[in-house]
């Protein structure tokens, strides 16, 4: 079964890969034959499916974290506000013009600002990192940082910084390039280093937190390296594609679904369902036609939201 999965995924992503890269003016082909169809696979659309490929995967993982780590399967980047806070961070570095929208040091602005929201969190729930109060603390928080976002832009010095950064928010993979690529692959690379070197903690996520603790970890400091982890994932994202929410959502849903329970190959599953939902997503927003091409976050909200309310509804009517 497992391996029939993997087949049908490995397909799957194929298919997205040429149909992605190899739509021609005149007809379907991969290879370009010229120097403008050349330039247009290799500097536009090829970066782009990557870009799009790597933030699939950096939420897809985030958010099995987030679940594993909180026992809670309703977390993810988005509701909890991590994002949030670190579109909010990096909207603030640029508003400021401290830093360009490229600058090397600007995923560790969204970092921070994604700490400091699990920090609010955290605060914010009382400590209880579980359950309703949560989620609920989450969604404040996500909106105090959605509304400060709306005055950052208020406050744009003109016209064309507004639209330029209200479309950023929407989050989007187009007019991308490699050196967003190569922005976005060091905090990426950290991150799994990361999460491998806490593999045996997170292991251990199917038992409480009294049992872990007489596994010989320090509760503590492993958390506190796994949401370092889970914030420098979901800041790669927010500074390479602006925010993008759901997605950290459905993909650990979707290994489950699949039969993947165990943390590490769920966490794994989730990665690379995040990478082909994001691709696929981002494919379709190519093949939509419309004036203007629809924003990447957008289109993932209008899947997300109503799978969201039917996880609520379901979780909701479990309990009676």
């Amino acid at each position: 079964m497992r391996v029939k999965l993997w087949l049908v995924l490995c397909l799957a992503s194929l298919l997205i890969g040429l149909g992605y890269l190899g739509s021609g003016v005149d007809g379907w082909r991969l290879l370009p034959e010229n120097a403008l169809e050349s330039a247009i696979l290799f500097e536009i659309r090829l970066p782009r499916l990557v870009l799009a490929g790597l933030n699939g995967m950096a939420l897809g993982m985030a958010g099995a974290v987030l679940q594993l780590q909180l026992k809670n399967p309703l977390a993810e980047p988005g509701i909890t506000g991590i994002a949030g806070g670190a579109g909010l961070a990096t909207v603030v570095a640029l508003y400021w013009g401290g830093l360009t929208p490229i600058a090397w040091s600007l995923p560790l602005v969204g970092m921070l600002g994604g700490a400091l929201s699990l920090i609010l969190l955290w605060l914010l729930s009382s400590g209880q990192m579980f359950g309703l109060r949560l989620i609920l603390a989450g969604v404040a928080l996500a909106s105090l940082t959605g509304a400060l976002m709306a005055v950052v832009l208020n406050l744009a010095p003109n016209p064309f910084a507004f639209q330029e950064w209200a479309l950023w928010l929407m989050g989007s993979v187009a007019n991308r390039g490699w050196s967003h690529v190569w922005l976005m692959a060091p905090s990426l690379v950290l991150a799994l280093l990361l999460l491998l070197s806490q593999r045996r903690f997170l292991s251990a996520q199917i038992f409480d937190d009294a049992t872990i603790a007489t596994l010989g970890f320090q509760l503590g400091w492993n958390r506190f390296l796994i949401f370092a982890a889970v914030a420098l994932l979901v800041s790669a994202s927010v500074v390479t594609a602006g925010i993008i929410g759901f997605v950290g959502l459905l993909a650990p849903h979707a290994a489950r679904l699949l039969g993947q329970h165990q943390p590490l190959p769920m966490i794994l599953l989730s990665a690379l369902l995040g990478a082909w939902l994001l691709m696929l997503m981002d494919w379709l927003v190519r093949l939509i036609p419309t004036p203007v091409e629809l924003q990447l976050g957008v289109v993932v909200s209008l899947i997300g939201a109503p799978w969201l309310l039917i996880l609520l509804y379901r979780q909701h009517s479990a309990k009676y």
